[in-house]
């Protein structure tokens, strides 16, 4: 059954898996299906124009579509990426940057260079030189992945 119908859509068979890609990105989040479908489209706008060419065949197409899906989604990012400007909250997701200048009491003594300190809610990990528990201290920096916080101890 599945075979019949494609054969009788002929080139359309592309349009109609690009439209349905298309309909898809609207009922799933992201921006991904889009460009496929931009894809999906511009190779059932070719068969429409080659399709009684013998070097069309379906192996030809499906390469020509994953080509134009991969560069239909680098140019779709490029796009996306183009538009991000500055963010009035450069530090929204970076929690161990946002502690940058704190001071706090150390929770746990630094011993080897590892210690805890709270802050907030929260129980942080903090390297800096040996302290006792009780120490305060001044965070003066962030793991890339905000997992450890550097500590100085105030005077």
């Amino acid at each position: 059954m599945l075979e019949r119908i494609v054969a009788e859509l002929g080139p359309w068979n592309w349009m109609v898996l690009g439209f349905v890609l298309l309909m898809l990105e609207i009922a799933v989040p992201g921006v991904f299906l889009l460009w496929i479908g931009i894809a999906a489209l511009i190779v059932g706008a070719a068969s429409l124009a080659l399709w009684d060419a013998a070097f069309w065949t379906w192996q030809v197409q499906v390469l020509v579509f994953l080509v134009l899906s991969l560069v239909s989604a680098y140019v779709g990012k490029q796009i996306v990426r183009g538009r991000e400007g500055e963010s009035d909250q450069p530090l929204l997701n970076r929690r161990g940057a946002q502690m940058i200048g704190r001071t706090a009491t150390l929770s746990e003594p630094i011993r080897d260079g590892r210690g805890r300190i709270q802050l907030g809610d929260t129980l942080w990990r903090v390297s800096g030189p040996d302290l006792p528990a009780g120490a305060r201290v001044k965070v003066t920096g962030a793991t890339d992945t905000d997992l450890e916080l550097t500590v100085e101890p105030l005077p």
